[in-house]
Protein backbone atom coordinates (compact mmCIF):
# COMPACT_ATOMS: atom_id res chain seq x y z
CA UNK A 1 0.00 0.00 0.00
CA UNK A 2 2.92 2.34 0.68
CA UNK A 3 4.17 1.70 -2.70
CA UNK A 4 1.17 2.10 -4.40
CA UNK A 5 1.20 5.60 -2.23
CA UNK A 6 4.94 6.36 -3.24
CA UNK A 7 4.02 5.46 -7.33
CA UNK A 8 0.82 7.95 -6.98
CA UNK A 9 3.00 11.28 -5.13
CA UNK A 10 5.51 10.92 -7.92
CA UNK A 11 3.43 10.28 -10.53
CA UNK A 12 1.45 13.39 -9.11
CA UNK A 13 4.93 15.75 -8.79
CA UNK A 14 5.96 14.62 -12.51
CA UNK A 15 1.97 16.25 -13.36
CA UNK A 16 3.08 19.33 -11.31
CA UNK A 17 6.17 19.50 -13.04
CA UNK A 18 4.67 19.35 -16.72
CA UNK A 19 1.43 21.63 -15.90
CA UNK A 20 4.82 24.24 -14.53
CA UNK A 21 6.13 24.35 -17.64
CA UNK A 22 3.57 24.42 -19.40
CA UNK A 23 2.04 27.52 -17.49
CA UNK A 24 5.17 28.95 -17.82
CA UNK A 25 5.32 28.82 -21.86
CA UNK A 26 2.07 29.78 -22.79
CA UNK A 27 -0.26 30.55 -19.58
CA UNK A 28 1.82 34.27 -19.14
CA UNK A 29 1.40 35.28 -22.71
CA UNK A 30 -2.74 34.28 -23.13
CA UNK A 31 -4.17 32.59 -20.19
CA UNK A 32 -3.22 34.12 -16.71
CA UNK A 33 -5.89 32.32 -14.86
CA UNK A 34 -4.81 29.15 -16.53
CA UNK A 35 -1.99 28.61 -13.76
CA UNK A 36 -3.54 28.70 -10.36
CA UNK A 37 -6.81 26.72 -12.22
CA UNK A 38 -3.84 23.69 -13.46
CA UNK A 39 -2.44 23.62 -9.81
CA UNK A 40 -5.39 23.71 -7.90
CA UNK A 41 -6.90 20.36 -9.78
CA UNK A 42 -3.46 18.46 -9.54
CA UNK A 43 -3.40 19.68 -5.41
CA UNK A 44 -6.73 17.95 -5.41
CA UNK A 45 -5.90 15.48 -7.71
CA UNK A 46 -2.96 14.40 -4.95
CA UNK A 47 -5.74 14.93 -2.10
CA UNK A 48 -7.42 12.40 -4.16
CA UNK A 49 -5.34 9.59 -3.92
CA UNK A 50 -4.39 9.72 -0.77
CA UNK A 51 -7.50 9.55 0.52
CA UNK A 52 -8.52 6.35 -1.53
CA UNK A 53 -5.30 4.94 -0.21
CA UNK A 54 -6.49 5.80 3.64
CA UNK A 55 -9.58 4.44 3.18
CA UNK A 56 -8.16 1.29 1.59
CA UNK A 57 -5.74 0.50 4.28
CA UNK A 58 -7.85 1.75 6.51
CA UNK A 59 -10.93 -0.82 5.80
CA UNK A 60 -8.70 -3.49 5.29
CA UNK A 61 -7.32 -3.36 8.76
CA UNK A 62 -10.71 -2.33 10.58
CA UNK A 63 -13.29 -4.99 9.26
CA UNK A 64 -12.25 -7.92 11.20
CA UNK A 65 -12.45 -6.15 14.29
CA UNK A 66 -15.29 -4.59 13.54
CA UNK A 67 -17.07 -8.17 13.06
CA UNK A 68 -15.36 -8.92 16.33
CA UNK A 69 -16.78 -5.97 18.26
CA UNK A 70 -20.25 -6.32 17.00
CA UNK A 71 -20.40 -10.54 17.83
CA UNK A 72 -19.12 -9.17 21.05
CA UNK A 73 -21.38 -6.60 21.60
CA UNK A 74 -24.21 -9.07 20.90
CA UNK A 75 -22.63 -11.53 23.46
CA UNK A 76 -23.47 -11.25 27.31
CA UNK A 77 -20.71 -9.95 29.02
CA UNK A 78 -20.49 -13.37 31.31
CA UNK A 79 -19.99 -15.28 28.11
CA UNK A 80 -16.87 -13.36 26.48
CA UNK A 81 -15.15 -16.21 29.03
CA UNK A 82 -15.50 -18.75 26.11
CA UNK A 83 -14.70 -16.86 23.30
CA UNK A 84 -11.02 -15.76 24.60
CA UNK A 85 -9.09 -16.86 21.37
CA UNK A 86 -5.41 -18.83 21.52
CA UNK A 87 -3.29 -18.80 18.57
CA UNK A 88 -3.03 -21.87 17.27
CA UNK A 89 -0.29 -23.84 15.17
CA UNK A 90 -0.88 -25.95 12.32
CA UNK A 91 -0.14 -29.90 13.58
CA UNK A 92 2.39 -31.98 11.97
CA UNK A 93 3.40 -35.56 12.64
CA UNK A 94 6.46 -36.40 12.54
CA UNK A 95 8.21 -39.62 14.10
CA UNK A 96 5.24 -39.88 16.09
CA UNK A 97 5.36 -36.82 17.98
CA UNK A 98 3.26 -33.66 17.12
CA UNK A 99 5.26 -31.20 16.55
CA UNK A 100 4.16 -27.51 15.62
CA UNK A 101 1.37 -27.10 18.11
CA UNK A 102 2.14 -25.38 21.29
CA UNK A 103 -0.98 -26.72 22.81
CA UNK A 104 0.11 -30.73 21.90
CA UNK A 105 4.26 -30.11 22.33
CA UNK A 106 5.56 -33.00 24.29
CA UNK A 107 2.46 -35.51 23.65
CA UNK A 108 3.38 -38.73 21.09
CA UNK A 109 0.83 -40.60 20.18
CA UNK A 110 0.88 -43.55 22.67
CA UNK A 111 0.24 -39.69 24.99
CA UNK A 112 -2.44 -39.17 23.65
CA UNK A 113 -4.09 -43.25 22.95
CA UNK A 114 -3.73 -43.28 26.97
CA UNK A 115 -5.76 -39.74 27.49
CA UNK A 116 -8.12 -40.74 25.34
CA UNK A 117 -8.43 -44.40 26.68
CA UNK A 118 -8.78 -42.64 30.60
CA UNK A 119 -11.32 -40.46 29.40
CA UNK A 120 -13.78 -42.50 27.41
CA UNK A 121 -13.39 -45.10 30.51
CA UNK A 122 -13.81 -42.64 33.29
CA UNK A 123 -17.32 -41.66 31.66
CA UNK A 124 -17.35 -38.47 34.13
CA UNK A 125 -20.08 -36.54 33.83
CA UNK A 126 -19.28 -32.46 34.68
CA UNK A 127 -21.18 -30.37 36.20
CA UNK A 128 -23.90 -33.11 37.79
CA UNK A 129 -23.33 -31.71 41.63
CA UNK A 130 -25.19 -28.33 40.46
CA UNK A 131 -27.83 -29.76 38.06
CA UNK A 132 -28.26 -33.34 39.81
CA UNK A 133 -27.81 -36.72 37.97
CA UNK A 134 -29.23 -37.06 33.95
CA UNK A 135 -32.60 -38.74 34.04
CA UNK A 136 -34.18 -41.58 31.48
CA UNK A 137 -35.72 -38.64 29.14
CA UNK A 138 -33.36 -35.66 29.69
CA UNK A 139 -32.36 -34.21 26.65
CA UNK A 140 -28.91 -35.21 25.36
CA UNK A 141 -27.54 -33.20 22.97
CA UNK A 142 -24.40 -35.09 20.91
CA UNK A 143 -21.99 -32.81 19.40
CA UNK A 144 -19.51 -33.58 16.63
CA UNK A 145 -16.27 -32.17 16.96
CA UNK A 146 -13.13 -31.80 14.72
CA UNK A 147 -10.71 -29.07 14.72
CA UNK A 148 -12.64 -25.64 14.46
CA UNK A 149 -12.50 -24.35 17.64
CA UNK A 150 -13.50 -20.84 16.72
CA UNK A 151 -17.06 -22.17 15.32
CA UNK A 152 -17.09 -23.99 18.97
CA UNK A 153 -16.65 -21.40 21.19
CA UNK A 154 -19.79 -19.39 19.21
CA UNK A 155 -21.82 -22.67 19.10
CA UNK A 156 -21.36 -23.23 23.43
CA UNK A 157 -22.41 -19.12 23.46
CA UNK A 158 -25.59 -19.89 21.72
CA UNK A 159 -26.03 -22.74 23.69
CA UNK A 160 -25.69 -20.98 27.11
CA UNK A 161 -28.08 -18.58 25.93
CA UNK A 162 -30.60 -21.31 25.65
CA UNK A 163 -33.54 -21.73 27.79
CA UNK A 164 -33.75 -24.82 29.35
CA UNK A 165 -30.01 -25.50 29.18
CA UNK A 166 -29.35 -26.27 32.27
CA UNK A 167 -31.75 -29.28 32.26
CA UNK A 168 -29.45 -31.04 29.17
CA UNK A 169 -27.09 -33.28 28.96
CA UNK A 170 -24.36 -32.04 26.16
CA UNK A 171 -21.90 -34.76 25.10
CA UNK A 172 -18.97 -33.74 22.85
CA UNK A 173 -17.55 -36.30 20.65
CA UNK A 174 -13.56 -35.13 19.41
CA UNK A 175 -12.11 -37.11 17.09
CA UNK A 176 -9.32 -34.59 17.45
CA UNK A 177 -7.24 -34.38 20.69
CA UNK A 178 -6.78 -30.79 21.87
CA UNK A 179 -6.08 -29.62 25.28
CA UNK A 180 -6.96 -26.21 24.33
CA UNK A 181 -10.39 -27.68 22.93
CA UNK A 182 -10.47 -29.97 26.38
CA UNK A 183 -10.18 -26.66 28.44
CA UNK A 184 -12.78 -25.16 26.53
CA UNK A 185 -15.20 -27.85 26.88
CA UNK A 186 -14.35 -28.29 30.80
CA UNK A 187 -14.75 -24.43 31.04
CA UNK A 188 -18.65 -25.01 30.72
CA UNK A 189 -21.04 -24.66 33.60
CA UNK A 190 -24.38 -24.02 32.39
CA UNK A 191 -25.13 -27.73 32.09
CA UNK A 192 -23.63 -31.43 32.89
CA UNK A 193 -21.08 -32.37 30.10
CA UNK A 194 -19.54 -35.40 29.04
CA UNK A 195 -16.73 -35.61 27.09
CA UNK A 196 -16.08 -38.94 24.28
CA UNK A 197 -13.08 -39.23 22.12
CA UNK A 198 -13.33 -41.60 18.74
CA UNK A 199 -10.03 -43.97 19.30
CA UNK A 200 -9.60 -44.44 15.25
CA UNK A 201 -8.72 -41.12 14.23
CA UNK A 202 -6.41 -39.85 11.63
CA UNK A 203 -4.34 -37.99 14.67
CA UNK A 204 -3.59 -41.32 16.28
CA UNK A 205 -2.93 -43.29 13.52
CA UNK A 206 -1.16 -40.92 11.08
CA UNK A 207 0.02 -43.72 8.96
CA UNK A 208 -1.80 -47.14 9.74
CA UNK A 209 -5.30 -47.49 8.74
CA UNK A 210 -7.65 -46.31 9.69
CA UNK A 211 -5.46 -43.07 8.84
CA UNK A 212 -3.97 -43.20 5.53
CA UNK A 213 -1.46 -46.39 5.49
CA UNK A 214 1.88 -46.81 3.71
CA UNK A 215 0.99 -49.00 1.81
CA UNK A 216 -2.36 -47.97 0.63
CA UNK A 217 -3.62 -47.11 -3.12
CA UNK A 218 -3.09 -43.24 -3.87
CA UNK A 219 -6.75 -41.88 -4.93
CA UNK A 220 -6.29 -41.37 -8.19
CA UNK A 221 -4.26 -44.80 -9.98
CA UNK A 222 -6.18 -46.64 -11.87
CA UNK A 223 -7.08 -50.59 -11.25
CA UNK A 224 -4.63 -52.11 -13.82
CA UNK A 225 -1.41 -49.81 -12.21
CA UNK A 226 -2.75 -50.89 -8.71
CA UNK A 227 -2.69 -54.35 -9.47
CA UNK A 228 0.93 -53.83 -10.71
CA UNK A 229 1.33 -51.74 -7.69
CA UNK A 230 -0.13 -54.06 -5.64
CA UNK A 231 -0.99 -51.39 -3.11
CA UNK A 232 -3.08 -52.78 -0.24
CA UNK A 233 -6.47 -51.98 -1.04
CA UNK A 234 -5.58 -52.31 -5.06
CA UNK A 235 -8.67 -55.00 -5.22
CA UNK A 236 -11.04 -52.55 -3.80
CA UNK A 237 -11.78 -49.20 -5.44
CA UNK A 238 -14.66 -47.08 -5.20
CA UNK A 239 -18.01 -47.17 -7.52
CA UNK A 240 -16.04 -44.19 -9.34
CA UNK A 241 -12.72 -46.04 -9.65
CA UNK A 242 -10.98 -44.01 -6.77
CA UNK A 243 -9.07 -45.44 -3.58
CA UNK A 244 -9.98 -44.72 -0.15
CA UNK A 245 -9.15 -40.93 1.55
CA UNK A 246 -9.12 -41.33 5.45
CA UNK A 247 -9.80 -37.57 5.48
CA UNK A 248 -13.24 -38.26 4.05
CA UNK A 249 -14.23 -41.77 5.49
CA UNK A 250 -13.40 -40.36 8.79
CA UNK A 251 -16.37 -38.37 9.25
CA UNK A 252 -19.03 -41.37 8.50
CA UNK A 253 -17.00 -43.21 11.21
CA UNK A 254 -17.16 -41.12 13.80
CA UNK A 255 -20.70 -40.31 12.99
CA UNK A 256 -21.50 -44.16 13.47
CA UNK A 257 -19.25 -44.54 16.12
CA UNK A 258 -20.39 -41.78 18.36
CA UNK A 259 -24.23 -42.80 17.81
CA UNK A 260 -23.61 -46.53 18.94
CA UNK A 261 -21.55 -45.07 22.04
CA UNK A 262 -24.33 -42.82 23.04
CA UNK A 263 -26.85 -45.54 22.57
CA UNK A 264 -25.76 -48.72 23.62
CA UNK A 265 -22.12 -48.07 25.78
CA UNK A 266 -22.49 -44.88 27.94
CA UNK A 267 -23.70 -46.08 31.45
CA UNK A 268 -26.00 -43.05 31.75
CA UNK A 269 -27.90 -43.52 28.87
CA UNK A 270 -28.07 -47.06 29.81
CA UNK A 271 -32.03 -46.62 30.14
CA UNK A 272 -32.35 -43.42 28.26
CA UNK A 273 -35.36 -43.30 26.09
CA UNK A 274 -35.62 -39.35 25.73
CA UNK A 275 -34.52 -37.67 22.21
CA UNK A 276 -30.82 -37.52 21.06
CA UNK A 277 -30.03 -34.49 19.29
CA UNK A 278 -26.99 -34.34 16.95
CA UNK A 279 -25.34 -30.83 16.48
CA UNK A 280 -22.14 -30.03 15.03
CA UNK A 281 -19.42 -27.83 15.15
CA UNK A 282 -19.99 -25.37 13.11
CA UNK A 283 -23.63 -24.80 13.99
CA UNK A 284 -25.68 -22.15 16.16
CA UNK A 285 -29.03 -22.37 17.92
CA UNK A 286 -31.61 -20.28 18.47
CA UNK A 287 -32.43 -19.44 22.29
CA UNK A 288 -36.09 -21.49 22.19
CA UNK A 289 -34.50 -24.71 20.20
CA UNK A 290 -35.11 -27.02 23.44
CA UNK A 291 -38.67 -25.22 23.64
CA UNK A 292 -39.71 -25.56 19.98
CA UNK A 293 -38.01 -29.43 20.33
CA UNK A 294 -40.37 -30.21 23.40
CA UNK A 295 -43.65 -28.37 21.29
CA UNK A 296 -42.41 -30.71 18.43
CA UNK A 297 -41.84 -33.88 20.38
CA UNK A 298 -45.48 -33.31 21.73
CA UNK A 299 -47.43 -32.68 18.23
CA UNK A 300 -45.64 -36.23 17.05
CA UNK A 301 -47.41 -38.18 19.91
CA UNK A 302 -50.76 -36.02 18.89
CA UNK A 303 -50.78 -35.53 15.29
CA UNK A 304 -47.75 -37.57 13.42
CA UNK A 305 -46.79 -40.91 14.70
CA UNK A 306 -45.21 -42.04 11.67
CA UNK A 307 -42.99 -38.84 12.57
CA UNK A 308 -39.45 -40.76 13.51
CA UNK A 309 -37.32 -37.74 13.11
CA UNK A 310 -37.04 -33.78 14.24
CA UNK A 311 -35.14 -31.45 12.52
CA UNK A 312 -34.49 -27.96 13.57
CA UNK A 313 -32.20 -26.53 10.95
CA UNK A 314 -32.44 -26.38 7.02
CA UNK A 315 -30.19 -25.30 4.14
CA UNK A 316 -32.70 -23.10 2.19
CA UNK A 317 -31.13 -20.48 0.19
CA UNK A 318 -33.42 -17.78 1.74
CA UNK A 319 -35.56 -18.22 4.94
CA UNK A 320 -38.63 -16.33 3.63
CA UNK A 321 -41.20 -16.24 6.78
CA UNK A 322 -44.47 -14.31 4.91
CA UNK A 323 -47.74 -16.01 5.55
CA UNK A 324 -49.25 -17.65 2.58
CA UNK A 325 -51.55 -14.85 1.63
CA UNK A 326 -48.64 -12.47 1.25
CA UNK A 327 -46.29 -14.35 -1.50
CA UNK A 328 -46.21 -11.50 -3.84
CA UNK A 329 -45.23 -9.16 -0.90
CA UNK A 330 -42.53 -11.49 -0.15
CA UNK A 331 -40.95 -11.97 -3.62
CA UNK A 332 -40.92 -8.04 -4.29
CA UNK A 333 -39.75 -7.76 -0.62
CA UNK A 334 -36.73 -10.75 -1.48
CA UNK A 335 -36.05 -8.81 -4.84
CA UNK A 336 -35.38 -5.42 -3.21
CA UNK A 337 -33.71 -7.33 -0.01
CA UNK A 338 -31.18 -9.03 -2.80
CA UNK A 339 -30.95 -5.77 -4.80
CA UNK A 340 -29.95 -3.12 -1.43
CA UNK A 341 -27.72 -5.87 -0.14
CA UNK A 342 -26.08 -7.19 -3.11
CA UNK A 343 -22.96 -4.96 -2.50
CA UNK A 344 -23.18 -5.51 1.58
CA UNK A 345 -23.25 -9.14 2.11
CA UNK A 346 -20.15 -10.44 1.92
CA UNK A 347 -19.13 -12.75 -1.09
CA UNK A 348 -18.22 -15.67 1.38
CA UNK A 349 -21.85 -15.55 3.05
CA UNK A 350 -23.80 -17.60 0.31
CA UNK A 351 -27.52 -17.11 1.17
CA UNK A 352 -29.78 -14.10 2.04
CA UNK A 353 -32.09 -14.54 5.45
CA UNK A 354 -34.60 -11.56 5.89
CA UNK A 355 -34.83 -11.26 9.19
CA UNK A 356 -38.06 -8.97 9.36
CA UNK A 357 -40.28 -12.19 7.84
CA UNK A 358 -40.65 -14.86 10.88
CA UNK A 359 -44.56 -15.29 10.60
CA UNK A 360 -43.65 -19.16 9.91
CA UNK A 361 -41.49 -19.17 13.19
CA UNK A 362 -44.27 -21.43 14.67
CA UNK A 363 -45.18 -23.45 11.25
CA UNK A 364 -43.40 -27.28 11.15
CA UNK A 365 -44.42 -29.54 7.96
CA UNK A 366 -44.23 -33.05 7.64
CA UNK A 367 -41.69 -34.48 4.89
CA UNK A 368 -39.89 -37.75 4.01
CA UNK A 369 -36.81 -37.55 5.27
CA UNK A 370 -34.32 -36.39 2.92
CA UNK A 371 -30.21 -36.20 3.85
CA UNK A 372 -29.57 -33.06 2.06
CA UNK A 373 -32.26 -31.21 3.61
CA UNK A 374 -32.92 -32.46 7.13
CA UNK A 375 -29.13 -33.85 8.61
CA UNK A 376 -28.78 -30.28 10.61
CA UNK A 377 -30.06 -30.23 14.00
CA UNK A 378 -31.57 -33.82 13.49
CA UNK A 379 -33.38 -35.38 17.12
CA UNK A 380 -34.88 -39.00 17.20
CA UNK A 381 -34.85 -41.79 20.06
CA UNK A 382 -34.11 -44.82 20.77
CA UNK A 383 -36.17 -46.64 19.17
CA UNK A 384 -35.65 -45.20 15.62
CA UNK A 385 -31.93 -46.01 16.33
CA UNK A 386 -32.47 -49.69 17.14
CA UNK A 387 -34.23 -49.83 13.68
CA UNK A 388 -31.64 -48.09 12.07
CA UNK A 389 -28.85 -50.29 13.66
CA UNK A 390 -31.07 -53.09 12.80
CA UNK A 391 -29.68 -51.66 9.19
CA UNK A 392 -26.00 -51.73 10.15
CA UNK A 393 -24.70 -53.93 6.76
CA UNK A 394 -26.42 -51.09 4.68
CA UNK A 395 -25.34 -48.77 6.19
CA UNK A 396 -21.63 -49.93 6.63
CA UNK A 397 -20.97 -51.07 2.75
CA UNK A 398 -23.24 -48.46 0.87
CA UNK A 399 -20.58 -47.14 -1.36
CA UNK A 400 -20.84 -43.26 -0.14
CA UNK A 401 -18.47 -41.36 2.12
CA UNK A 402 -21.48 -39.38 3.92
CA UNK A 403 -23.04 -40.44 6.75
CA UNK A 404 -26.54 -38.59 5.98
CA UNK A 405 -26.82 -40.46 2.49
CA UNK A 406 -26.02 -43.79 4.11
CA UNK A 407 -28.91 -43.10 6.05
CA UNK A 408 -31.23 -41.89 3.17
CA UNK A 409 -29.96 -45.71 1.73
CA UNK A 410 -30.83 -47.02 4.45
CA UNK A 411 -34.25 -45.88 4.78
CA UNK A 412 -34.95 -46.45 1.37
CA UNK A 413 -33.38 -50.26 1.13
CA UNK A 414 -34.09 -51.97 4.58
CA UNK A 415 -36.17 -50.01 7.36
CA UNK A 416 -39.90 -51.58 7.29
CA UNK A 417 -41.15 -47.83 8.12
CA UNK A 418 -39.38 -44.64 6.26
CA UNK A 419 -37.78 -42.35 7.74
CA UNK A 420 -40.35 -39.06 8.12
CA UNK A 421 -39.47 -35.92 9.67
CA UNK A 422 -41.28 -32.74 11.57
CA UNK A 423 -38.96 -30.00 9.92
CA UNK A 424 -39.35 -26.22 11.74
CA UNK A 425 -39.93 -23.84 8.72
CA UNK A 426 -38.39 -21.25 10.81
CA UNK A 427 -34.85 -22.90 11.65
CA UNK A 428 -33.85 -22.69 15.27
CA UNK A 429 -30.19 -24.22 14.02
CA UNK A 430 -27.88 -22.49 11.62
CA UNK A 431 -24.99 -23.70 10.13
CA UNK A 432 -21.62 -20.57 10.52
CA UNK A 433 -19.03 -23.12 9.29
CA UNK A 434 -17.34 -21.66 5.99
CA UNK A 435 -14.56 -24.41 5.61
CA UNK A 436 -14.95 -27.64 5.83
CA UNK A 437 -14.62 -31.48 4.66
CA UNK A 438 -15.13 -30.31 1.25
CA UNK A 439 -14.42 -26.88 1.17
CA UNK A 440 -11.56 -24.61 1.97
CA UNK A 441 -10.91 -20.89 1.88
CA UNK A 442 -8.57 -18.28 2.53
CA UNK A 443 -9.89 -17.36 5.91
CA UNK A 444 -11.71 -20.76 7.77
CA UNK A 445 -11.96 -18.55 10.82
CA UNK A 446 -14.58 -15.62 9.58
CA UNK A 447 -16.43 -14.47 11.51
CA UNK A 448 -19.18 -12.74 8.85
CA UNK A 449 -21.80 -15.56 8.93
CA UNK A 450 -21.84 -15.27 12.75
CA UNK A 451 -22.55 -12.01 12.81
CA UNK A 452 -25.45 -12.41 10.30
CA UNK A 453 -27.16 -14.73 12.25
CA UNK A 454 -26.98 -12.89 15.56
CA UNK A 455 -28.49 -10.15 14.04
CA UNK A 456 -31.14 -12.18 12.62
CA UNK A 457 -32.25 -14.49 15.93
CA UNK A 458 -32.06 -10.62 17.46
CA UNK A 459 -34.34 -9.32 15.04
CA UNK A 460 -36.50 -12.29 15.16
CA UNK A 461 -36.88 -12.25 19.09
CA UNK A 462 -40.45 -11.25 19.26
CA UNK A 463 -41.07 -14.34 17.24
CA UNK A 464 -39.31 -17.20 19.10
CA UNK A 465 -41.08 -19.19 21.71
CA UNK A 466 -44.12 -19.72 19.71
CA UNK A 467 -47.43 -20.54 21.76
CA UNK A 468 -48.44 -23.61 19.47
CA UNK A 469 -46.84 -24.80 16.28
CA UNK A 470 -49.29 -25.07 12.76
CA UNK A 471 -48.48 -28.47 10.97
CA UNK A 472 -48.81 -29.36 7.55
CA UNK A 473 -48.33 -32.70 5.70
CA UNK A 474 -46.47 -32.83 2.27
CA UNK A 475 -47.09 -35.92 0.31
CA UNK A 476 -44.57 -36.93 -2.44
CA UNK A 477 -46.44 -39.27 -4.74
CA UNK A 478 -43.74 -39.89 -6.84
CA UNK A 479 -41.46 -42.90 -5.77
CA UNK A 480 -37.88 -41.54 -5.06
CA UNK A 481 -35.69 -42.88 -6.99
CA UNK A 482 -32.35 -45.03 -5.51
CA UNK A 483 -29.43 -42.65 -5.83
CA UNK A 484 -26.04 -43.38 -6.60
CA UNK A 485 -23.68 -43.19 -3.91
CA UNK A 486 -20.62 -40.21 -3.86
CA UNK A 487 -17.97 -43.23 -3.58
CA UNK A 488 -15.36 -43.08 -1.47
CA UNK A 489 -15.81 -45.74 0.72
CA UNK A 490 -15.62 -48.94 -1.48
CA UNK A 491 -12.42 -50.66 0.59
CA UNK A 492 -13.71 -53.53 2.61
CA UNK A 493 -11.44 -52.43 6.08
CA UNK A 494 -13.88 -49.44 6.17
CA UNK A 495 -17.10 -52.16 6.01
CA UNK A 496 -15.92 -54.02 8.38
CA UNK A 497 -14.55 -51.25 10.72
CA UNK A 498 -18.06 -49.46 10.63
CA UNK A 499 -19.78 -53.31 11.09
CA UNK A 500 -17.41 -53.26 14.30
CA UNK A 501 -18.27 -50.59 16.11
CA UNK A 502 -22.38 -52.57 16.25
CA UNK A 503 -21.26 -55.64 17.45
CA UNK A 504 -23.51 -57.22 20.37
CA UNK A 505 -25.61 -54.28 19.65
CA UNK A 506 -27.84 -55.54 16.46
Amino acid sequence: MLEICFRSHLWSVELMRVVRVRVTVVGRRRFPCLRTLLLLAALFFIALQLHVSNLTSLQSTTEPANDSAVILSMVPQILHKFLTYKPKNVTKFANGTLGNNTELRGLTIPDILRSIHRYNSAQAINNEDIFGPVQNDTLIIVIQIHTRIVYLRHLIVSLAQAKDIETTLLVFSHDFYDTEANDLVQAVDFARTLQIFYPYSIQTHPDTFPGQAKGDCPRDINYQQAQILRCTNADHPDLYGHYREAKFTQTKHHWWWKANRVFNELEVTRNHSGLVLFLEEDHYVASDFIYVLRQMQTACSLACPQCNILSLGTYLKTYNYYGDAKKKEALRALKRHQTLSAAAVPPSWGFHILPSLYQHYHKAEVTPWISSKHNMGMAFNRSVWTEMVSCARHFCSYDDYNWDWSLQQVSQMCLKVKLTAMVMRGPRVFHIGECGVHHKKANCESTAVISKVQKVLANAAKHLYPSHLTITYTTITKKSKVRKGNGGWGDVRDHQLCMNMTMGHR
